[in-house]
């Protein structure tokens, strides 16, 4: 195992290195498995170590007293988490979540009908608000609308009022005789300047 790990770190340099660089693998002075017993250990003929008994046995005995031990307290934790779990599914524990959550879902249930009439106010008076701003939207367009049509009116008949004034000055098959002996006695000279205001300020006569 040793001489794996070994391996793979060679392997992990070599990757790391740089591409010019030079790797020699360490070897360590230990012989393999195959190789001979060194001459110094031919005759040497291994013992284990002395055991004292008494102390063995209390070793043994610390050793089993050590183990109860460690597995009664392990039982006793064991018996502790399995009896929190059962009393938190169907002991007293279980039925005060149980109440606690019903308490929990009620205050929430009404919160939450207390937050849907205060909503549904407020949409109503938003309906309400826009309802008004239409209606007196669709007001002021009729009124502007009825003066739009009371605008033109009044300019058709301003037109038709002017145009009745001007009929008088037409010439027709009537008139057409005395219209041109009032030009021939009142001949008009249109020969003059005028400024910018329209303002004849020099007349010519014709010669």
């Amino acid at each position: 195992m040793f001489q794996a790990i070994i391996h793979r770190g060679v392997q992990v340099a070599r990757l790391l290195a740089p591409r010019q660089a030079v790797l020699v693998e360490a070897v360590r002075g230990r012989k393999s498995r195959t190789d001979p017993v060194a001459k110094s250990k031919l005759g040497r003929i291994k013992h284990p170590p002395p055991v004292d008994p008494v102390e063995m046995v209390v070793l043994r005995e610390r050793y089993t007293d050590y183990a109860l031990i460690l597995r009664a307290l392990r039982l006793e934790f064991k018996e502790a988490v399995l009896r929190k779990k059962y009393e938190e599914e169907t002991g007293s524990l279980a039925e005060e979540k149980a109440r606690q959550e019903t308490t929990e879902h009620r205050a929430l249930m009404a919160w939450n009908h207390q937050e849907n009439q205060r909503l549904l106010q407020l949409r109503l008076l938003r309906i309400q608000k826009e309802t008004e701003e239409a209606e007196l939207q669709r007001v002021e367009a009729d009124l502007q609308r009825q003066r739009q049509e009371e605008e033109f009116l009044r300019q058709k008949e301003e037109e038709v009022l002017q145009l009745q004034e001007d009929a008088k000055n037409f010439i027709t098959l009537e008139n057409l005789d005395q219209r041109i002996e009032e030009v021939l006695d009142n001949p008009k000279n249109y020969n003059f300047a005028i400024d910018k205001e329209g303002r004849a300020v020099k007349q010519t006569v014709l010669q």
